[in-house]
């Protein structure tokens, strides 16, 4: 119900008692949880003060308004609000009784002055019929507006069912039935009229003219006229009866068929098969109103005192208080109860059973489906009793959500919303209830993870949730769900969301998420900074926390103390961070970090940097460092090394160590290569690690060769390297050393014969060796001295021949080269040669060449012609140089070319001369082709030449 404890006085009656077993307490709980049916309200507008002076009496109910009778014997025509629209003075008695039409056009009413009246609504045509015996119960036709019989049906003590017709002479009462004491009850459906006396019920078809059926009375009620019988149409054919405490719903068999011109006509049927009783029940309470709900029932439910039984039976009425309130339950055919509402009544312990009456509107069916009503077809119940109109109505979906709210069903309340779609203010009222009783239960989990559906799109509500959990001290739960988007906040809110992360050590991994999930235009960085720098140097740093400033450094664009986070959080993209920022300056104090996390790519950065960190301070760090700094120091100096020999040449010494320790392969080339460890130390180190071959090494470097010599032949026992060794140090003392050691090993000698060809004589060897000593396999090595020995002879040979043969040719092509000559030519000549022949752009780029040379500084005749001895200075004339440092003018030496010619061939022409010269650059092979292939001659030194002859 919707009305208040205080009215409906429910206060106190739910107490139980504590010594019930916990069955009956767990079934009482289930009962106080069901959801009431209806609402309740109290019909104001005119009533009240209507009802202050007088007393209803009954209450009909049209589609468009409400009558209202009285024991003045008025009649009140009221809207749905109770407002007055009109007024009848119709009686001089009680109205015992109101009926509409179904178009809502009259009014009709009967009372115990014995009179019948009828009433337009919209005009101001009323009808007066008097009985002169009390008048109970009226029906009119329900098409009586249309229908110009003008019929009704009326009732009273009398005991006469009268049926007005109104006919061409006039209204005509007809007696449908009578003899069985007072009606009762009335109702018309259709052609039906259902009617009660003190016998039963029966219904009459005005359509046949014929009664079809009679319904007994039940058995041990009370007196008809003490407790009144309740008949309902819920439709053209099922009628409810409610008689007492016995319900009965009848459905009634149609008796009309329907024929192919569309007409009905009427077939003779029994009474006995007429009628079936479909459902029928007992109940514990006296039925002062009867109506459907639905598929079900509502009952007004009148619940004596404790002597109400004998009232009933009695004919006396008693006023002495002691009734319980009328209560409105909810039935089904089968008598289950689904709902059960005390109705707050005025002076209800005064009231009889019959001092109340229930109706209900629409007459018609309504669109009922699934337990609910369409809108606008709900059906509304008018209680009335003495003083009072209380208006009962299905309860809909604000009513169901509210009355889960009441009794802390906020889920349920929640789906409710959703299901109907319901109005955004209404989720949101029942949003705020739900997150408000979330967090009084302290599950602000649950309340967090419901926020994006409650809250939706409004930025405010956002606002005002996060600030509450701050309050709290629960906003880090909500943070995963505050928007950045539709709806975006304001930047505070998303910075008290990151300070909150930033202070609890227990959020710092949804800090660094939430930083990087969230887009950094939406708050500052700044606030969060300053409360995460706070926490540095303190047992509540972690390295989610570090991380997450790094990443705001990146943001506020403070990239250096993010590298130094990086380098320390030992992050894998902290050298992508270096190349992306610039940042090879800032590296300096970061080594050892690096090292860790990328040994190689660390130091490949630390030498391409080595300008901005010098190797005195990348070694300083790493030897400061602890755990596996000595590998990285290795591994440094050895890039290191490799790069520039010289560059960390103060710490050889060292990395003679580090080789022992982490690369002994690489031992001996860097003593090879390295000039600058102490050789002591080094031939130290090497004999504590027991590396023969790097003492040998270094014993050779120190000069003491016969002592490294030893240790090859005792330690290693490798004689091939022995002699490799001492024929590195060319050496004839080490040799003879070399061999006294062997002299006496008949292995080693064998071994010293087969490799010492080439290098030491092996007769020598042979002569030495003593007397009697077995050599292994003596003959077979001595027969391969001996091939080796032809062998080597024979190449040396060979070599010889060759060597000779190639210095004759070298000889014969540097005389032939020598005897040609340099064109140097002036820009007129060579314009004129690139006329004649294509060939002259090859001399063309010689001549350009060969303009750079100082002709003065090269020729003995001082920069003068050797024919007309004029300097090359005076004539603008080409010059031919040769290698024998004479040189001419070209048209001197042409001229003595041609008179030293002119004895053997005849004259060529200068151009001839020069264009042959100038196809000459073969080598002596070619010239010698060249000569017999065009028969010029070659040009010859003058000078040289006549000496020559």
């Amino acid at each position: 119900m919707s009305l208040n404890s205080s009215e409906n006085g429910t206060d106190g009656d739910d107490e139980r008692d504590e010594e019930e077993e916990d069955e009956d307490s767990v079934i009482e709980d289930e009962e106080e949880e069901d959801e009431p049916r209806l609402k309740y309200q109290r019909m104001g507008g005119s009533v009240p003060a209507l009802l202050s002076g007088d007393a209803a009496s009954c209450i009909a109910v049209a589609e468009r308004m409400i009558a209202l009778g009285t024991r003045a014997g008025a009649v009140h025509i009221l809207d749905f609000l109770g407002n007055q629209v009109k007024e009848f003075t119709a009686h001089t008695a009680t109205v015992n009784d109101l009926c509409f039409d179904t178009e809502g056009e009259y009014i009709g009413s009967c009372s115990d002055d014995g009179s019948v009246v009828i009433n337009g609504l919209f005009t101001d045509e009323k009808l007066r019929f008097d009985y002169h015996r009390p008048m109970k119960v009226i029906a009119l036709d329900p098409d009586y507006a249309r229908n110009s019989s003008r019929r009704y049906v009326a009732g009273g003590l009398a005991g006469h069912l009268y049926f007005n017709v109104k006919k061409w002479i006039g209204y005509r009462d007809q007696v449908l039935h009578s003899g069985e004491g007072p009606i009762h009850a009335v109702k018309w459906r259709t052609s039906l009229v259902a009617w009660a006396n003190d016998v039963g019920v029966k219904v009459y078809d005005t359509a046949s003219d014929q009664r079809i059926t009679f319904i007994e009375r039940p058995r041990g009620s009370p007196r008809p006229d003490l407790l009144l019988p309740h008949l309902v149409w819920q439709d053209d054919s099922l009628l409810v009866i409610g008689w007492g405490t016995s319900v009965k719903i009848a459905l009634i068999k149609s008796n009309q068929n329907k024929s192919t011109n569309g007409t009905y006509k009427h077939i003779q049927m029994s009474s006995m098969n007429q009628v079936d009783i479909v459902a029928s029940f007992q109940t514990s309470y006296y039925i002062s109103g009867i109506a459907p709900f639905g598929d079900t029932l509502v009952v007004l439910a009148y619940i004596p005192g404790e002597d109400g039984e004998k009232e009933i039976s009695s004919s006396i009425p008693s006023r002495q208080g002691n009734a319980q309130r009328p209560e409105v339950r909810v039935v089904t055919w089968n008598n289950d109860e689904l709902a059960t509402d005390a109705l707050p009544i005025h002076g209800f312990e005064h009231y009889k059973e019959n001092d109340y009456s229930l109706a209900h509107a629409p007459f018609s069916g309504s669109s009922y489906a699934g337990g609910q009503w369409a809108a606008g077809d709900e059906p509304l119940y008018y209680i009335v009793s003495l003083k009072d109109v209380i208006i009962a109505k299905p309860r809909d979906a604000e009513d169901h959500i509210a009355w889960l709210l009441e009794h802390g069903w906020h889920e349920k309340a929640l789906a409710a919303v959703e299901a109907e779609k319901g109005q955004s203010e209404l989720l949101d009222e029942v949003g705020s209830r739900y997150l408000d009783h979330l967090i009084v239960e302290r599950k602000y989990a649950e309340a967090a993870s419901l926020c994006p559906k409650l809250l939706r799109a409004s930025a405010s509500a956002w606002e005002r949730w996060v600030f509450h959990f701050a309050h709290l001290r629960q906003l880090p739960v909500l943070v995963p769900y505050i928007p950045t988007d539709n709806p975006r906040l304001r930047d505070t809110a998303y910075e008290v969301a990151l300070v909150a992360l930033a202070t609890n050590a227990s959020f710092h991994k949804e800090l660094l998420s939430t930083i990087k999930s969230w887009p950094p235009i939406i708050y500052s960085a700044a606030p969060v900074i300053s409360a995460i720098e706070s926490q540095l140097n303190t047992s509540s740093m972690t390295d989610a926390l570090k991380e997450a400033l790094a990443e705001i450094y990146v943001i506020d664009a403070q990239y250096e103390k993010a590298f130094a986070l990086h380098a320390d959080l030992l992050k894998p993209d902290t050298f992508e961070f270096i190349e992306k920022h610039n940042l090879h300056d800032t590296i300096r104090e970061k080594v050892v970090q690096l090292m860790k996390i990328d040994c190689k790519r660390a130091v490949s950065l630390l030498i391409q940097n080595r300008e901005l960190i010098t190797p005195f301070e990348v070694v300083s760090q790493l030897m400061a460092a602890k755990d596996d700094s000595r590998y990285f120091l290795h591994l440094y100096l050895h890039a290191l090394f490799e790069a520039n020999p010289d560059a960390g040449r103060e710490f050889h010494d060292m990395q003679v160590e580090l080789y022992v320790d982490y690369d002994l392969k690489m031992l001996l080339p860097f003593l090879r290569s390295s000039q600058h460890y102490m050789l002591e130390k080094a031939y130290e180190i090497c004999i504590n690690g027991g590396l023969v071959r790097e003492q040998v090494f270094i014993l050779g470097r120190m000069g003491n060769s016969k002592q490294a010599l030893a240790v090859i032949i005792n330690k290693l026992g490798d004689l091939k390297e022995a002699i490799d060794f001492v024929s590195m140090q060319h050496d004839d003392e080490l040799w003879e050393e070399l061999i006294k050691q062997c002299i006496n090993k008949p292995e080693m000698v064998g071994v010293l014969l087969e490799h010492t060809v080439g290098k030491f004589d092996p007769l020598y060897i042979v002569n030495i060796v003593p007397t009697g000593l077995e050599i292994p396999r003596l003959r077979d090595r001595l027969v391969k001295i001996i091939t080796d020995y032809r062998t080597e002879t024979s190449l040396r040979h060979g070599c010889n021949d060759i060597l000779k043969a190639d210095i004759i040719n070298l000889l014969i092509k540097y005389y032939k080269e020598a005897r040609r000559a340099i064109y140097v030519s002036n820009e007129e000549d060579e314009v004129r040669s690139k006329r004649v022949d294509n060939r002259a752009s090859h001399l063309t780029e010689r001549s350009l060449n060969m303009k750079s040379m100082d002709v003065k500084s090269k020729t003995r005749a001082g920069g003068r012609c050797c024919v007309c001895f004029d300097p090359f200075a005076i004539q603008n004339v080409s010059i031919i140089a040769f290698y024998c440092c004479h040189a001419y003018h070209m048209t001197c030496l042409m001229d003595s070319a041609n008179t030293f010619n002119d004895k053997k061939t005849p004259a060529s022409s200068t151009q001839e001369a020069v264009t042959y010269y100038e196809s000459d650059n073969g080598d002596a092979e070619d010239d010698a082709s060249e000569d017999s292939a065009s028969g010029a001659p070659q040009m010859r030194c003058i000078m040289c030449t006549t000496a020559a002859s």
